[in-house]
């Protein structure tokens, strides 16, 4: 077993143990165990079936994750994107689009992702940012994360008076306790004990229960749902009508930027990417997350996308695409476990993403603040994915505000045409939010 589990994932050569990449994997788990709750939810609110979507969710992060880790060996799970669950919604429950048809947007967005990846497209485009934009990406996505965080444990939260973020009751009992999970975190890496994200976020969970904050489920095991009502309910003609072209772009160009996003930040985080910030090997990433969303507009499941909580499992020390077969084994396990997996508190993972994300700010020391071309167009790359809520508002805010200081300053000659057409494609964004 161990001469296989070598050869197809390399772990001598990454520094790792199958031990470390599956308590990693499990890492990731806990960190993503959220969506086994939310995303049901929010389609379910939609008009959908909400067994059928928990049981294809999990077959199909399963089924998608585990394609991820053996074709291209990086520690990248994969789930339903939540921007891209909340915009389907919308389409069901205010536009009065129809689940089949809804699939059906979903099925043709993967397509045109297919076609630009396995066309090296998206891999041409990575390549043209900038190097210092890849900085501020990786940092972004770290905010992000840092930012969903403090939100999930009520620590940071919406001050409608003030139209601003500003901190929550610091009295609740939520927030007491991921304060307790954060400092439980801290000892876990200043004493860099083996295992210790999942241990504190264990621990933390615990210790809710006398708080009042975990809620210890009546029954652990539960059998999965019936996925009938949603196998193949999609209408692939019908779809593909004038008025749903917005939608179809409104799908398609997020969720293009948050996997890009997500891999660069991700993968700067393991180490991974070259001089250049690129990533070796992303465009084998890109197709399995293209071919991903095929697979889910098929059930009905908004865009599969690569997840920002597998930063967790590189925190945890997971290299590998093993990594993510751990993650898989805890989605297997909250098939029949679901109660069990819904046990952890939000306040029990959010110290994680903080501690993780604001160690991701660790890539803009690869910026160039002397040459204001670089440096403003990075600052304002960080400054709109945390003020705008999405990645993709980061990078079309950033793309067009670098491809214009470089025309001021006439440095013409760090420009190309890849570019140019990028950057029409942020204004095809920014359209689509406007219209």
């Amino acid at each position: 077993m161990s001469t296989w589990l070598e050869k197809q994932f390399h772990l001598k050569e990454y520094q790792t143990s199958a031990r470390t990449e599956i308590i990693a994997g499990l890492t990731t788990f806990i960190a993503m165990a959220y969506v086994l709750a939310t995303v049901p939810n929010m389609l379910g609110n939609a008009g959908l079936d909400k067994g059928a979507v928990l049981t294809l969710m999990i077959l199909l992060i399963i089924g998608t994750s585990l394609a991820m880790a053996f074709v291209t060996n990086r520690p990248f799970a994969l789930a339903p994107g939540l921007g891209s669950v909340s915009i389907v919604a919308g389409m069901m429950a205010n536009d009065g689009v129809s689940p089949e048809h809804a699939a059906g947007v979903i099925f043709w967005s993967g397509i045109i992702f297919c076609v630009i990846s396995f066309l090296g497209m998206r891999e041409a485009v990575v390549k043209v940012i900038p190097k210092s934009l890849k900085a501020a990406v990786t940092a972004g996505v770290g905010l992000f994360i840092a930012l969903l965080g403090a939100k999930q444990c009520g620590l940071v939260v919406a001050n409608e008076a003030k139209s601003a973020l500003g901190f929550g009751d610091l009295t609740s009992p939520t927030v007491i306790l991921a304060l307790i999970g954060f400092v439980l975190i801290m000892i876990a890496k200043v004493r860099k004990i083996p295992g210790g994200m999942i241990l504190a976020i264990l621990i933390t969970t615990l210790i809710g229960i006398p708080m009042g904050i975990t809620t210890v489920p009546e029954s652990i095991v539960s059998l999965p749902l019936s996925p009938a009502p949603q196998l193949f309910r999609i209408d692939f003609l019908g779809s593909l009508k004038f008025a749903y072209i917005p939608f179809l772009i409104a799908l398609f160009i997020p969720d293009f930027f948050s996997t890009f996003g997500t891999v660069l930040g991700v993968g700067g985080m393991a180490g991974y990417l070259d001089e250049n910030g690129d990533l070796p090997g992303i465009d084998k990433c890109f197709r399995v997350d293209a071919v991903a969303t095929v697979a889910g507009g098929l059930f009905g499941i908004p865009s599969m996308t690569t997840y920002f909580e597998s930063s967790a499992g590189v925190e945890a020390g997971g290299r590998t695409g093993l990594t993510v077969v751990g993650t898989c084994i805890g989605f297997v396990l909250a098939l029949f476990l679901a109660p069990l997996a819904l046990m952890i508190p939000s306040a029990a993972t959010a110290p994680a993403l903080i501690s993780i994300g604001v160690g991701m700010l660790n890539s803009m020391r690869q910026v160039n603040y002397s040459d204001y071309t670089e440096a403003f167009p990075a600052f304002l790359c960080i400054a709109f994915t945390l003020f705008g809520n999405n990645i993709a508002n980061g990078i079309c805010v950033a793309i067009p505000v670098y491809l214009l200081l470089k025309l001021i300053s006439g440095k013409v000659k760090e420009i190309n045409a890849v570019l140019i057409i990028v950057t029409a494609v942020c204004g095809l964004y920014f359209y689509t939010l406007v219209r």
